[in-house]
């Protein structure tokens, strides 16, 4: 095992102040000790940290519940639009996270797996952003967790456009 030396850094007066100043912004859930950590104006994390003695929750994909159950089953039609889609996923995620007394606000890590809608051979990647952009980012809700969009060949269900799947914390208890 290697020997690890510590020592203390001595700060100018005020400097401590500074730093603590500096930090205060990058953390909408500051009585938690989650710190996140954003760049620029896009609706994401660049970062997060976890404090210790937190609880990780793993939420399983989800895609949207059927829209319109007189379209065929497993349709296009079925489902919506990448944006339809991408809501009412995250509306499905949201009621998962409350059922463990958790909210959107918990979330730290994102993954998007999206299929080009077969109409216009494009990821629609504007419609999902305007259905996320309704749950991240706002003034009632403004955590963003960090997040990865992937487009993918397809999907479990040939009906689904987009699949999102969410990693939660709970902060520790005081």
């Amino acid at each position: 095992m290697n020997n690890v030396r510590l020592s203390r850094t001595f700060l100018p007066a005020g400097a401590l102040a500074l730093v603590a100043a500096m930090a205060a912004p990058l953390s909408a859930h500051a009585d938690s000790g989650i710190i996140r950590h954003a760049e620029g104006d896009f609706p994401i994390s660049t970062a997060i940290e976890v404090p210790a003695g937190a609880s990780t929750v793993y939420l399983s994909g989800m895609g949207a519940p059927v829209q319109d159950k007189s379209a065929p089953a497993k349709s296009l039609e079925a489902y919506g639009d990448t944006q339809t889609q991408t809501l009412a996923s995250l509306k499905r995620i949201e009621e998962e996270l409350k059922k463990l007394n958790l909210t959107m606000g918990d979330v730290v890590q994102m993954h998007i797996y999206m299929v080009a809608d077969p109409r216009t051979k494009q990821l629609d990647f504007g419609g999902m952003m305007k259905a996320y952009t309704q749950y991240f980012g706002t003034a009632k809700q403004p955590n963003l967790p960090v997040r990865s969009a992937f487009a993918v060949a397809q999907l479990a269900n040939p009906g689904w456009l987009i699949e999102i799947e969410v990693t939660a914390v709970r902060a520790p208890k005081k």
